[in-house]
């Protein structure tokens, strides 16, 4: 029998037989298919997007769990909270409208030198006022605290200071002591100082400031108020068409700083 009759499947002697592709599976090709992975441009945008998707959702939640204290107060409590920070925000809108007429004065004023000169007056009444060295008077609130036990600390009269502050207080005095911006409170219950000097119950504050939101910052839920009287003290607050606050801090004079204009 010749070569070329011999079977196809038969080797011829000498000859080898050629490779035959292996067939893979369906799984096979699955994994093939997915590792190594393929990342293309736009699957990296949208895992982008989702992660800032994602710490924005957990931003929200966070600041809804911190507004929980809200959640169990009254109606009216958060809509006299909602009136508190509104007058807030319609008193900086008041000092902004005022700065920019003092702008537009001194910018349209025939004599700008006259008119800085004013200004420079009246600012500097101002800033005496804030600096405790001359008197003021205006309407404002009487603040009494009366504490028969010395249970009030010094802490709690700082906290009815700062949110006297807070609500727009101008100018205070305490049994006598002007206020100032670095006034302090010192000691324990029934020896409190106030910037070093002993002052003792009751505590009058004298404020000048608008009684509509003075009266009420002292009254909110879980306020000064309520704080100072859980510690068997009394608190009496009465509002006055004209507070005069006439205690006096002496001008202090700076060891090292110098004005500029020197």
């Amino acid at each position: 029998m010749s070569n070329e009759e011999l079977p196809r499947d038969q080797e011829r002697p000498g000859e080898q037989q050629a490779d035959v592709p292996e067939q893979l599976t369906g799984r096979q090709r699955l994994i093939a298919g997915l590792w190594p992975p393929r990342v293309t441009r736009a699957q990296l945008i949208v895992a982008l997007l989702l992660f800032v998707l994602g710490l924005g959702l957990a931003i929200q939640v966070r600041s809804n769990s911190d507004n929980s204290a809200l959640r169990g107060a009254r109606q009216e409590d958060l809509v006299r909270i909602l009136d508190e920070l509104d007058d807030r925000t319609q008193r900086l809108e008041d000092e902004k409208q005022r700065l920019d007429d003092q702008r537009t004065e001194l910018e349209n004023s025939s004599d700008q030198a006259e008119e800085a000169r004013k200004q420079t007056v009246e600012k500097e009444r101002q800033l005496g006022i804030l600096a405790g060295t001359v008197a003021a008077h205006g309407p404002g609130i009487t603040l009494t605290i009366n504490d028969p036990g010395d249970a009030v600390q010094a802490d709690m009269l700082l906290d009815a200071l700062q949110e006297l502050r807070a609500a727009g207080a101008e100018a205070i005095e305490v049994n006598g002591v002007r206020v100032v911006a670095n006034t302090y409170f010192s000691g324990d219950g029934g020896a409190i100082k106030v910037d070093d000097r002993s002052i003792s119950a009751p505590y009058v504050f004298k404020v000048i400031g608008k009684p509509q939101d003075l009266e009420p910052a002292l009254n909110i839920p879980g306020g000064v108020v309520q704080t100072l009287e859980k510690e068997q003290a009394t608190v009496h607050v009465a509002q006055a068409d004209d507070i005069v606050v006439d205690a006096l801090r002496p001008a202090e004079q700076p060891d090292y700083a110098r004005s500029s204009s020197q």
